[in-house]
């Protein structure tokens, strides 16, 4: 399955600039109850825990961040396209913030680039490379104050479709972020056709 998605594939962040600069959009998972579920998830922690601000790595097409409510925003995104997708459609939104980034043009060692809650909204297993998904991880957890909020699966599982790679990524926070711990997992509804679950991780004093 590797070898075919070699040929096949031509890389994470080409992948997604192309299907958003054709019309695409982020997904299923961002629309409908799949998204309000997802929403009301967010919004009800945030709430609860008194979040100030959120750094989202991964805002897509906007679609998602629609029916979110955070006191202060900031989503990144490899793709050009959707960046631009988001600053359009909310334009008039004082408390949103935009930014394209990619790996190799990026360095935050001063740490501009954080928020009381960093958040990943079903991306970790769109992440084929390697390489990509350690920068990822590393990136969303140095960029957290107090709380990681994850939306994923958390499972070992290649036979996917070329865009889609299924990782234990629990265990990758076990061993390289230890002074985070997992408070909360949440599967969702058994009437939600939903793959994945949402993990709530708080920085161990």
């Amino acid at each position: 399955m590797l070898q075919v998605r070699k040929r096949a594939f031509k890389g994470t962040t080409e992948y997604w600039e192309s299907r958003y600069a054709k019309g695409g959009t982020s997904g299923a998972g961002s629309y409908g109850r799949q998204a309000e579920w997802k929403a009301e998830t967010v919004n009800d922690w945030v709430a609860e825990l008194g979040v100030t601000s959120v750094v989202d790595f991964g805002c897509g097409d906007g679609n998602q961040l629609s029916l979110a409510k955070y006191p202060r925003y900031l989503g990144l995104d490899p793709s050009a396209t959707a960046v631009r997708m988001c600053v359009e459609r909310f334009r008039d939104d004082k408390t949103k913030s935009f930014l394209q980034y990619t790996p190799d043009t990026l360095a935050d060692p001063a740490g501009w680039l954080r928020g009381d809650l960093a958040l990943s909204m079903e991306v970790i297993f769109h992440l084929i490379e390697d390489e990509v998904f350690e920068d990822y991880m590393t990136r969303l957890f140095d960029s957290a104050e107090r709380y990681v909020v994850i939306c994923s699966n958390d499972t070992d599982d290649d036979e996917q479709v070329p865009h889609e790679r299924h990782r234990d990524f629990t265990r990758w926070v076990e061993r390289e972020r230890p002074q985070w711990v997992l408070e909360r997992r949440l599967d969702p509804p058994a009437d939600l056709d939903v793959m994945s679950s949402f993990f709530l991780y708080k920085r161990n004093a």
